[in-house]
């Protein structure tokens, strides 16, 4: 008799140890949401450019000189796009009576073009050619120095930027 109670004991014992285990696999949580996607990069918004770049990296990177012609910016030739002289032709973009924008300045209307571009399209040039997720793609500070140099840029390189 006593080797059947150790028998019993011991699967008792057994019993206990697996539900025990049963237990604790059951009442561990999963991550919780925010640190799932804490985990995952979305490559959308990963930025082309930090601000960080030399000027004539952050228009390259971030693929301006493809398409338009940028004063200042080697191979900045594009023939797609409008150039980019908006020290020059900012304010005649703004008075165009075709331009439907909100912006009020030439520094708010080069923001505006690269955030929104089909608010205002340059007569003679494609619409929907620009693509429209520049704007999440740029950090602040890459679109701030884009933004100062193009507004400064004439047919010749704008002085003191480099």
């Amino acid at each position: 008799m006593t080797n059947q109670k150790n028998k019993a004991l011991g699967a008792l014992a057994a019993g206990f140890v697996l539900l025990i285990a049963l237990a604790a696999i059951w009442n561990v949580s999963p991550p919780s949401e925010p640190l799932l996607n804490a985990q995952k990069v979305d490559p959308s918004m990963v930025p082309l450019v930090t601000g960080d770049e030399p000027i004539q990296e952050l228009f390259v990177h971030a693929g301006c000189p493809v398409c338009h012609q940028i004063p200042g910016i080697a191979g900045a030739n594009g023939q797609v796009g409008p150039p980019l002289w908006l020290g020059k032709t900012g304010v005649m973009r703004l008075a165009d009576p075709q331009y439907r924008g909100q912006a009020k300045t030439v520094r708010d209307y080069i923001v505006e073009s690269i955030v929104s571009p089909g608010t205002y399209v340059v007569p003679g040039f494609p619409a929907d050619t620009m693509p429209v997720w520049y704007g999440r793609k740029l950090s602040a500070t890459a679109l701030d120095k884009i933004v100062s140099h193009l507004g400064q840029a004439t047919e010749r390189q704008p002085s003191g930027i480099r």
